[in-house]
């Protein structure tokens, strides 16, 4: 049965989360964090530099109003050694796609997305693992992952890979790439914009960070284009945490492991399509 949501959720909160912390002498990088309200309108659009910064402008946004929050880090790491349940799920549902994921276990370096889920935990937020369908109130938040959003979304028309944009092949020299990803880029940025029709919308030119997406060309400069690829996975994180909200199950499934192995599961909530599920199950 098709699920429809009765949209009590005011925002949708999408965080591109820089997965380090930084360390003396060298700061994180950039994270990105894009808001929408219930009619796609982009209330908030940036970036932050610590994780002090990232609370704050989640904060912020969600007010005193109930928020969805979905974050691209892992956030609930369990496994001492190789790689969670849902990352190998993305890549046996995605892989087609060319869409695989990371590996995190408790010895990676790499676990801001952790300490932002216990310090938000401490301020009211709760973490939502999916099984029970997308939460109707009050300050929740999910793990998601980008890439599975652009292949798994029909809206997007990915229907046969990834689109380029970032991880460059290893048979391309970087002046190329850097052209190519651009021009993948920009080829994105334009899909994003017919977001404005969609249900959940995406309305990129209602917030003037989000509008210069669509009126300047991406840039070639590595750090320039790293700036402007991280708040384009922040408003991919909000829109998926809006599909989420409004779609559940009908447009989403969830992966990891289909018994707890904790308090916390260890899930990714990800848009798909029907060849990309399990058959007969929410938990893929």
């Amino acid at each position: 049965m098709e699920y429809h949501s009765t949209m009590t959720m005011q925002r949708f909160i999408g965080v591109d989360l820089a997965w380090s912390e930084g360390r003396r002498g060298r700061e994180a990088n950039e994270t990105g964090v894009a808001v929408l309200d219930t009619t796609g309108r982009v209330v908030d659009a940036g970036w932050t530099r610590t994780l002090t910064d990232t609370i704050a402008r989640i904060q912020a946004a969600a007010g005193s109003e109930s928020a969805l929050l979905f974050i691209d880090a892992p956030l609930v790491v369990n496994n001492p050694t190789g790689q969670r349940p849902c990352e190998n799920q993305v890549g046996q549902r995605y892989g087609r796609w060319k869409v695989s994921a990371n590996s995190t276990n408790l010895v990676s370096p790499r676990l801001a997305g952790v300490t932002l889920r216990t310090k938000l935990q401490t301020l009211g937020w709760t973490y939502s693992d999916g099984r029970t369908g997308p939460p109707v109130t009050g300050l929740a938040m999910s793990e998601c992952y980008p890439y599975t959003t652009l292949v798994g979304a029909l809206e997007l028309g990915y229907s046969h890979e990834r689109p380029a944009y970032k991880r460059k092949p290893a048979s391309m020299n970087t002046l190329a790439w850097r052209s190519a990803r651009a021009a993948a880029c920009d080829d994105l940025i334009k899909r994003l914009a017919t977001l404005r029709h969609a249900d959940p919308a995406l309305v990129l030119e209602s917030h003037p960070t989000t509008r210069h997406l669509i009126t300047e060309a991406s840039p070639l400069i590595d750090t320039a284009y790293k700036h402007r690829e991280d708040l384009i996975d922040a408003l991919l994180c909000a829109w998926t945490a809006a599909l989420w909200h409004r779609h559940g199950f009908a447009r989403c499934q969830v992966l990891g492991p289909t018994t707890p192995i904790s308090a916390d599961l260890a899930t990714i909530i990800a848009p798909a399509r029907l060849e990309q599920r399990r058959p007969h199950t929410h938990l893929a």
